[in-house]
């Protein structure tokens, strides 16, 4: 017969207790990685919107009817009042780089010609400065520049307003009283030179639709329709 051995009660408890605390120290553990894994997927909380906008779409109408609706500074041309403000640079020469491509050519050969003139490099370099500090302010819209390209990629939604050609060139003519065919041209050159001022300072393709977390066809739904999305994708 086989001797029978008994384990003292001491020793029992104590395994036990030790079985216990390791298996209350994994759940801790699980736990832990669950949380860690959700704060990982959960969305940074939206601090920004930043409108890119074909010409004649109405994005910058848009931009101020969603600032209205959430409190939000917007800042569209006005970015240009600030960079003259703080550089003490002519806001008349701002306007003329402002969104639009040229070579470098005409920045070097220009300001040799005219001291008044702002380099692109400037424009750009003052822009991101002013863009930053009025981010560090808080929450607010901005329209176009680029902005989307310099603010936290988490903390913002970058949206892309569009519309057909014949929309547009509708808009352009009754805002700016030309013929259709002056229009179009006027279209064509705002859409060309955007595209090269985000390719050119930014290296980013602005019609590619994977660099936006929104499109919106302000054809179909109306600029109220279009600032309703927008308020959706916010969560309010």
């Amino acid at each position: 017969m086989k001797e029978q051995t008994h384990e003292q009660p001491s020793i029992v408890a104590a395994a036990e207790r030790q079985m216990h605390a390791w298996a209350m120290s994994k759940e801790q553990r699980h736990r832990a990685f669950l949380h860690d894994a959700e704060s990982r997927l959960r969305p940074q909380a939206l601090k920004f919107v930043t409108i890119s906008r074909e010409a004649g779409a109405g994005g910058a109408e848009i931009g101020r009817g969603l600032g209205e609706q959430v409190g939000w500074e917007v800042f569209d041309k006005n970015l240009l009042d600030r960079i003259a403000d703080r550089f003490h640079l002519s806001r008349t020469m701002l306007d003329l780089v402002d969104e639009t491509h040229t070579s470098w050519v005409y920045d070097v050969l220009g300001t040799w010609m005219d001291q008044k003139l702002v380099p692109h490099e400037k424009y750009v370099a003052c822009l991101t400065r002013v863009v930053v500090a009025a981010a560090r302010r808080g929450a607010a819209v901005f329209i176009g520049r680029g902005a989307q390209f310099l603010l936290p990629r988490q903390e913002l939604l970058a949206i892309r307003v569009v519309a057909p050609p014949k929309y547009r060139i509708q808009q352009i003519m009754e805002k700016r009283g030309l013929s259709m065919g002056d229009a179009r041209r006027c279209m064509l050159e705002i859409d060309n030179d955007r595209r090269e001022f985000v390719a050119r300072f930014f290296h980013h393709d602005s019609t590619d639709p994977l660099q936006y977390d929104l499109v919106i066809n302000v054809a179909r739904l109306g600029m109220a329709g279009a600032v309703t999305q927008i308020l959706a994708a916010l969560g309010r």
